[in-house]
């Protein structure tokens, strides 16, 4: 069953048309997969579904209704943005109990009718006690289907699993994270249960344990799922359709991510094969037709210039294969070199970390040698990002020495931006830490994809994703031979990421990156440190072999 159908649409925000008479379908039980570069406009897409964008020149979306038990109501959806809009002074638990507010007044409705029924003028009536015990009983059915006393109960399990920790329910969401944020926003929209789920990057800054659980909400949802991601395990694992939005054109197939690009590796193949063999066959036309043209004109013959003008008509006529576009410009890496350095990178020795009563490190050692991968993981709190800090030296351990080898410079990516100034220009920032004029510098953005325009932004004008491969530049401009990523690909669209694997693969440095991006995990690291209960577990190989080690 179509549940939602796109017709025609063309969309232009500014002077920029992100689509043309695109088409789609999204049908019932659908597990989707939305992607494409950052910019193609998948965000805009979900906006034009829910009504906050309007398409142009008469494109149509039409939402069906439900098959059965559904009045004259069409299909709902249930939209998470980016950047979700909630109330900063209330609870996280809060927030999400008024996710579906039909729970509360089934509950005060059932309760006023449980009243009613000891009332005389009610039980004395035999048939008003009938109406009121027959709605009492609809009622209850109603309460025990959204959830009844469980509720609550519920609802923070779902918080819960999602990675928030007991400690953050009730807190008011204004001392929360972004990402903490839309993890409440998320549950609310489950507890609404809608028959689509519109979820935009669900699954940035969640933990591994979150993701997993974010999977088995998605496989396991009674409807339809749209997720616009770039984690590609994710989208390995929980959908069963990818649509690709790329150069205002939506493919759709059935299928995983990895399926799909094995697909569209063949498919641009075969486009390239027609493509050219139609191109031998037009330009052998042209020239009989020039050539006719030119012999009848000459020789004063009708009828070869019949031949000519049939000829070109068939030619104006024929299917034109397109030219596929088999590599779009992505951002340039190549200048992430790196250096030999000392052997001895990184040396942990018997280090302990305490946050008044609680316990983060106890005891740890750990070397890290030139030349090496290492992911670093565990669930958010296990002190990831105080490890990051006492080796940058911004914590100190309370027990213990850390070492880093004399000939190190250590190049660092801060998850949330942080190193960057959001008051200076984007070529300043590159100006000064390259040390380079302007002109340079501007032909140094462009490599990372930026625009002549977006050079003379402020830094905290830029989205996330500009914030990213800004803090990428900056990296490669530190000459650094050891670099500490926390969280890299965050932000970074499909084709940003595998620039930047390719990159890390080629760096004669050691790399030390923190990441619940699996897939990115499983491309790039040759052992992974845990963090369990205050120790690091070393595991050889990326996130597959620790899964297969661990079960």
């Amino acid at each position: 069953m179509i549940q939602i159908q796109l017709s025609n649409i063309t969309l232009v925000l500014g002077a920029k048309r992100i689509f043309e008479n695109l088409n789609w379908e999204i049908q019932h039980g659908q597990r989707i997969g939305l992607i494409g570069a950052n910019g193609a406009g998948k965000s805009s897409l979900f906006k034009l579904i829910e009504g906050e964008h309007v398409p142009e020149l008469g494109g149509s979306i039409t939402r069906a209704r439900p098959s059965t038990g559904s009045g004259q109501r069409l299909i709902t959806t249930g939209y998470l943005p980016q950047h979700p809009e909630l109330d900063p002074t209330l609870t996280a638990l809060d927030t999400a109990l008024a996710g579906n507010p039909r729970v509360g007044e089934v509950h005060a409705e059932l309760e006023r009718v449980e009243s009613s029924l000891g009332d005389p003028e009610v039980y004395d009536d035999e048939k008003k006690l009938q109406r009121a015990l027959e709605k009492q009983h609809q009622l209850i059915e109603e309460y025990h289907a959204l959830g009844g006393d469980s509720y609550p109960e519920r609802v923070s399990g779902i918080l819960l699993g999602l990675g928030l920790a007991q400690s953050e329910l009730d807190k008011p969401l204004s001392v929360l994270s972004g990402g903490q944020k839309k993890l409440v926003g998320l549950a609310r929209l489950l507890l609404l249960n809608p028959d689509i789920l519109l979820l935009d990057e669900p699954d940035n800054h969640l933990d591994l344990p979150g993701k997993m659980y974010l999977e088995k909400i998605i496989r396991e949802y009674d409807g339809t799922v749209v997720i616009i991601s770039h984690d590609r395990y994710l989208l390995d694992a929980a959908v069963t359709h990818i649509a690709e939005l790329e150069d205002g054109k939506m493919i759709v197939f059935e299928g995983d991510y990895t399926s799909f690009m094995a697909d569209k590796e063949m498919r641009l193949a075969r486009q390239e094969e027609m493509f050219r063999a139609q191109q031998v066959t037009i330009k052998r036309l042209e020239a009989a037709i020039k050539r006719l043209a030119i012999w009848g004109k000459v020789y004063d013959n009708e009828d070869l210039s019949r031949k000519s003008k049939s000829m070109q008509k068939r030619l104006d006529k024929m299917d034109k294969v397109e030219k596929p576009v088999t590599e779009h410009r992505r951002m340039d890496l190549r200048q992430l070199n790196g250096w030999r350095g000392s052997n001895k990178v990184l040396e942990l020795a018997d280090i302990s970390k305490s946050f008044g009563e609680k316990r983060v490190f106890a005891n740890v050692n750990e070397t890290i040698w030139h030349g090496q991968r290492v992911g670093l993981i565990g669930a958010n709190g296990a002190g990831k990002s105080v490890m990051l800090r006492m080796i940058l030296g911004e914590e100190t351990p309370d027990v213990g020495e850390i070492k880093i080898g004399p000939s190190v410079s250590i190049g660092h990516y801060a998850q949330e931006h942080e190193t960057l100034d959001f008051n200076q220009t984007v070529l300043d920032a590159v100006r000064y830490a390259g040390e380079m004029s302007e002109s340079k510098a501007t032909a140094f953005l462009l490599r990372y994809l930026f625009t002549y325009k977006q050079a003379s932004q402020k830094i905290g004008e830029l989205s996330g994703g500009e914030r990213s491969r800004l803090q990428l530049a900056l990296v490669v401009l530190s000459g650094a031979n050891f670099l500490l990523l926390d969280e890299p690909t965050n932000n970074l669209d499909i084709a940003s990421a595998e620039v930047l694997e390719q990159a890390l693969e080629d760096f004669e440095g050691t790399v030390l990156v923190i990441s619940h991006d699996r897939y990115f995990l499983d491309r790039t690291v040759q052992r992974l440190l845990v963090i369990e209960n205050g120790q690091l577990a070393g595991y050889v190989g990326g996130y597959s072999d620790y899964l297969a080690a661990k079960n």
